[in-house]
């Protein structure tokens, strides 16, 4: 999986060093990155519905039960993405078959700008002082090849009207 540039070593360490800090409370950080997302996009709302419940407001939806079941898979995506930094290419086909799963259900390929900037907020608000620059871009950087290989999987599928 090329992602433009590849990640530094510099890079893997401060993503790592990073992610050690906030990955011991994934729905708590999940949550902030979520409540971000609807605060940016409440259009993506609807788009989350368990048993065909629609929720009535985003707080609703990030207090169900299924929700948070989400929002750890989430999490243990970024967290395998985060073990695979020398190797990102071994998780292609099922970055990839993720992004088909999102497709089906409506998700646009625009709508993962906005979770990535929710993502680098979680960061800033979780790390505070230590989310710099560099921890940012390096961030980006990830984050832009994970979405890389979750677009193919909208490449894959004919296009609908």
């Amino acid at each position: 999986m090329e992602s433009g540039m590849p990640l530094s070593g510099g890079q893997r360490a401060l993503i790592r060093e990073s992610w050690q800090r906030v990955s011991g409370s994934p729905v708590q950080h999940g949550l902030v990155l979520f409540t971000r997302l609807f605060d940016l996009d409440p259009d993506l709302l609807p788009l989350f519905q368990y048993n065909c419940k629609q929720f009535a407001s985003p707080q609703e939806c990030l207090s169900a039960p299924e929700f948070l079941d989400h929002i750890r898979k989430v999490m243990l995506v970024i967290d395998a993405a985060v073990s695979h930094l020398e190797n990102l290419s071994c998780l292609e086909e099922y970055l990839c078959n993720l992004g088909k799963k999102h497709q089906a259900v409506g998700v646009k390929v625009e709508s993962f700008s906005t979770v990535g900037e929710s993502l680098l907020y979680m960061l800033e608000k979780c790390l505070g002082t230590a989310f710099s620059p560099e921890v940012q871009e390096a961030w980006s950087k990830l984050y832009s090849a994970v979405v890389k290989a979750m677009q193919r999987g909208w490449e894959t599928l004919p296009e609908g009207d």
